[in-house]
């Protein structure tokens, strides 16, 4: 069992830059090096809101945040 703290928590907002876009479709951002999968967001996005949805080992899951205002 990995019991490193993530620099992320579920539920939690944060604001991230949209780097790249995954395999899936879904953009990339990084949060200290942690990697996290953005439903709908797109490489280039900038200071996006987004809202964690889970976190595993390695990655984490998040959508943009209702509320968000974001520049491309």
């Amino acid at each position: 069992m990995n019991s490193n703290p993530k620099p992320v928590e579920t539920g939690k907002e944060y604001t991230v830059d949209i780097t790249d876009n995954g395999s899936a479709g879904d953009g990339i951002a990084r949060i200290d090096g942690l990697i996290i999968f953005v439903k709908d967001a797109k490489a280039g996005y900038k200071n996006v809101k987004i809202k964690i949805n889970s976190v595993k080992d390695r990655f984490a899951t998040a959508e943009i945040a209702a509320d968000s205002v974001y520049s491309t």
